[in-house]
């Protein structure tokens, strides 16, 4: 019993130091800290935990489509590009239409020529002189086919009218101013055929029309010429432009 005493007096074994690890021991300094250096196992791991930031993506919030703002001021115009390349000559067009007269002002020249070589017996009380012979047309203001010049100049103009007479026939014509007559020139009926002649200046407008009527009342109304010879001729022209 009293071995059994002593062995629970005894420490046990494992609480003994073993001869062969002794106890550590630190030397320490004084600027050392007071705390003894962790271990191996007590030190902090190489890498942290990440931290976890928040991130929100703006695309997926999209709202509604706002109103369309004011118009801005324009802006400076652009330098002018450099001249580009000249294009392919298109296809030749057709022929336009005849143009209107042009500028009366910048035309300071007219006047007419012209001639008959047929006889004619007035077959209406009230017929145009027509012409067949042209000596001088500049500009083609004598329209020959309705025997009227045109005025595509504005101003004061002289025109001369001569004939000749039938025998025993009478002559009756009127120099005429659009659709009035202005002067008139008459012969009797005779046995002798004259050379007849008549001329006044007219101021005339723009389109204003000149031309030579013949009048037939109860008598024959007839002037002569033949195919070789001109008797009967019409002129015109332009003494002063209108300013």
């Amino acid at each position: 019993m009293w071995a059994v005493f002593l062995l629970l007096l005894l420490p046990p074994v494992a609480s003994v130091p073993s001869p062969s690890r002794p106890t550590p021991r630190y030397c320490r300094r004084c600027c050392d800290h007071l705390d003894p250096p962790l271990s191996p196992a007590s030190q902090p791991a190489a890498n942290p935990t990440p931290e976890i930031h928040t991130f929100i993506n703006m695309t997926i919030l999209k709202g509604d489509k706002g109103e369309r703002g004011d118009r801005g001021t324009p802006g400076k115009a652009g330098v002018d590009g450099p001249l580009g390349l000249r294009g392919v000559t298109g296809p030749k067009g057709s022929k336009g239409d005849t143009g209107a007269p042009g500028d009366p002002c910048k035309i300071q020249q007219s006047s007419f020529s012209v001639g008959r070589r047929k006889a004619l017996h007035s077959a209406d009380h009230y017929q145009a002189l027509i012409f067949d012979t042209v000596f001088v047309n500049l500009g083609e203001h004598f329209n020959m086919f309705k025997g009227k010049f045109y005025c595509f100049v504005p101003g004061v103009y002289f025109f001369n009218v001569n004939i000749h007479t039938w025998n025993f026939k009478e002559t009756y014509l009127h120099l005429m101013h659009n659709e009035r007559p202005q002067v008139i020139l008459y012969t009797q009926p005779s046995d002798r055929s004259i050379m007849q002649s008549q001329s006044v200046m007219l101021s005339l407008e723009l389109n204003d029309e000149v031309w030579v009527r013949l009048y037939k009342r109860q008598r024959d109304n007839a002037i002569y010429s033949d195919d070789v010879d001109v008797y009967i001729t019409f002129n015109g022209h332009l003494v002063a432009p209108k300013v």
